[in-house]
């Protein structure tokens, strides 16, 4: 959990300043696919000052451009379908209490026509109904055991494949990984959103 009232602990790199490889990170992440998002959920403030996780990113290009191509490919490039990724990507950041994560996928949750009610759910620590319920029991059990049982794993298989099993699993992951970074750097949610 990012204390409350924290100062971020790595100073924002501005836009105009970016030389060589960040500025080809920088112009990758706000160029490439998540630009269509945009509008629904942010990756710069007002200055292009980029947000979330994506600023720690232009620290060190050789880990940054990896991170965010992973994160381009498991949301753009994958056989789940978008209500799916989100719902787990709003376990990830309910569970983990990442106040950023869910700030930017909250939104893209309702884009994804993920009913009100899952949400809700999903943000009270509550299983949803229907499809959304292997998801979140898949989620959970990876973000609290690291693994998944065999029932589980299972049901996972049947229903999103081999496939989609290793892309449900390494999304969760990713998703954990990057709630990490956002905490240790005490990256809040913008306010007034």
């Amino acid at each position: 959990m990012t204390p409350e009232g924290s100062a971020p602990r790595l100073p924002a790199l501005a836009p105009g300043q970016l030389e060589g490889p960040r500025a080809e990170l920088y112009a990758a992440i706000t160029g490439g696919p998540r630009a269509a998002d945009r509008g629904r959920s942010p990756i710069t403030d007002d200055e292009g000052h980029l947000l979330g996780p994506f600023n720690a990113m232009l620290y060190n290009p050789a880990l940054g451009d990896p991170m965010q191509g992973l994160g381009a490919a498991i949301r753009y490039r994958t056989s789940l379908d978008a209500a799916t990724r989100e719902v787990a990507i709003l376990v990830v950041a309910a569970t983990l209490d990442s106040a950023f994560e869910w700030f930017a996928h909250e939104r893209l949750a309702r884009a994804a026509d993920v009913s009100e009610e899952t949400i809700a759910r999903i943000a009270n620590g509550r299983e949803p109904d229907g499809d959304d319920a292997l998801t979140y029991r898949a989620a959970r059990e990876l973000i609290a055991d690291g693994d998944l049982c065999d029932e589980r794993f299972a049901e996972v298989e049947e229903r999103f494949g081999a496939t989609g099993c290793v892309e449900l699993v390494v999304l969760i992951g990713y998703y954990r990984m990057l709630a990490l970074v956002l905490r240790t750097f005490r990256v809040s949610a913008p306010s007034g959103d």
